[in-house]
C-alpha cells in the first residue's frame, strides 16, 4: 500500500503566475503615473509659476512680503520720505543700483547715472510697467522726474552667481539636475512670454554674450527665474515689416545668432545702415547655451542633455524660420522633465514589461 506524502506542494501555473504580476505591475505603473500627474499639475499651476499668479496686484499696486493687502506704486514723494538707501550693490552703463529699506522690508532703488540715456532709461521704466507678472521682477514704485525706479529686492541676485550659490552649504540640496532643468524651463518661459507678450513679440536684445544675458535675470529665494532688465527690449512685427537690430555696432562671437553677425565679409567695413535687420529667432538661438549653462556638471546632467539634443540641434538652424518657437521648445523641455521624473520613479519598468 501506497504511503501519501506528507506534505503536498500546489504548483500554479506558470502563465497564470506571469499574469498576476503584470497585472500588479501595470496598477502600481497607474498609480505611479497618477502621482507624477499630481505632482507635475502641482509643479505648473501652484509653484508660483502658473499663468494667473494669485500675488499679483491689480495694476498700479504691489504687495510685499508678509503683507496681506495691495498698495498704489509708491510716488516721488513717498519715495523720497520714506524709502532709505543702504548701499551701492551695481553699477551698469543706464544705471546704478542701491540696495535700500522700505518700512523693514529691503528692497532695490535704480537710478538713471548717464544722462543721454534716459531714453532707455524711461523705456526700461515703461516696460516695466507694462509687462508686470510672474515672469518679471515686481514694480514698487518710480519717480519720472528724478528717473528713479523701485523694485523688489532678491538677495540671490543674479543668474551670474547661480554655480556659486548651489556649491554654498545651504542649497546644495538644490545642486541636482531635477532643479537645473527647471530653471532652464523658468528662462524659455520667460523667452515665450516676451515673444507672445500684451505689447507684442519683444526681442531681448541685451545678450550679446552670456554673462551679460543672464545679469538680465534674477535668481529668487525659491530658485525661480525673473527678468530685471528691460532697457533693451524692442518690438518685432513682422506683418508690418517691422525688425529689429541689438545696438548700432558690430555683433560677433558664435553666442549671437548668425543674423546678427555683419554678413558681407571682412573686406567690407560694417556699417549700421545697411546691416539687416532680424526677428525674435535671436534669443532662439542662444536657449542652448543658456541651458548648458543652468545644467551644469551634477550627475545626470548628461542624460538630460542627450534628450534636448535635437530641439537644441532645431535652435541651431542657420535660418531662422527654421527654428523652433519659444512654446515648442517649452513644451519640449516639459515632456522631457516629465520623462525623465518618471523614469527616475520606475528604474526598470521597461525591461519588466
Amino acid at each position: 500500500m501506497e504511503k501519501k506524502p506528507r506534505f503536498a506542494r500546489r504548483e500554479f501555473p506558470p502563465r497564470e503566475v506571469s499574469s498576476i504580476s503584470l497585472a500588479l505591475l501595470l496598477a502600481v505603473v497607474l498609480i505611479l503615473n497618477a502621482l507624477l500627474y499630481l505632482y507635475l499639475n502641482k509643479f505648473y499651476t501652484s509653484s508660483g509659476r502658473a499663468e494667473m499668479d494669485p500675488s499679483l496686484c491689480p495694476f498700479g499696486y504691489f504687495k510685499l512680503g508678509t503683507v496681506r493687502n495691495c498698495s498704489p506704486w509708491l510716488s516721488c514723494e513717498a519715495i523720497n520720505r520714506e524709502v532709505r538707501k543702504l548701499k551701492c550693490v551695481g553699477e551698469g552703463a543706464v544705471k546704478k543700483v542701491f540696495l535700500s529699506e522700505w518700512k523693514e522690508n529691503k528692497v532695490v532703488i535704480s537710478q538713471l547715472t548717464n544722462s543721454e540715456l534716459k531714453e532707455d532709461f524711461l523705456y526700461g521704466l515703461k516696460m516695466l510697467k507694462a509687462l508686470q507678472s510672474k515672469y518679471v521682477v515686481r514694480l514698487l514704485g518710480y519717480c519720472e522726474q528724478q528717473f528713479t525706479i523701485l523694485t523688489e529686492y532678491h538677495p540671490l541676485g543674479s543668474l551670474r552667481g547661480l554655480n556659486e550659490t548651489l556649491h554654498m552649504p545651504k542649497y546644495k540640496g538644490m545642486n541636482t539636475w531635477h532643479r537645473r532643468l527647471m530653471l532652464a524651463i523658468d528662462y524659455v518661459s520667460i523667452v515665450r512670454y516676451l515673444h507672445s507678450s500684451p505689447l507684442g513679440t519683444l526681442v531681448m536684445c541685451d545678450s550679446n554674450d552670456l554673462e551679460k544675458l543672464l545679469s538680465q535675470y534674477l535668481l529668487t529665494s525659491d530658485f525661480h527665474i525673473l527678468v530685471n532688465d528691460l532697457d533693451a527690449l524692442p518690438l518685432v512685427n513682422k506683418s508690418a515689416g517691422r525688425l529689429v537690430k541689438c545696438g548700432h555696432r558690430e555683433l560677433q562671437g558664435d553666442f549671437v545668432a548668425p543674423e546678427q553677425r555683419w554678413p558681407y565679409g571682412e573686406e567690407v567695413p560694417f556699417e549700421d545702415d545697411i546691416m539687416p535687420p532680424y526677428d525674435e529667432k535671436t534669443d532662439i538661438w542662444k536657449i542652448p547655451d543658456v541651458t548648458n549653462f543652468f545644467l551644469g556638471h551634477v550627475e545626470g546632467s548628461d542624460i538630460v542633455r542627450l534628450h534636448l539634443f535635437d530641439i537644441h540641434a532645431a535652435c541651431k538652424k542657420k535660418e531662422p524660420a527654421e527654428r523652433p518657437s519659444a512654446q515648442e521648445v517649452l513644451d519640449t523641455y516639459r515632456k522631457v522633465l516629465t520623462l525623465l521624473i518618471r523614469e527616475a520613479a520606475m528604474p526598470g519598468t521597461r525591461e519588466m514589461l
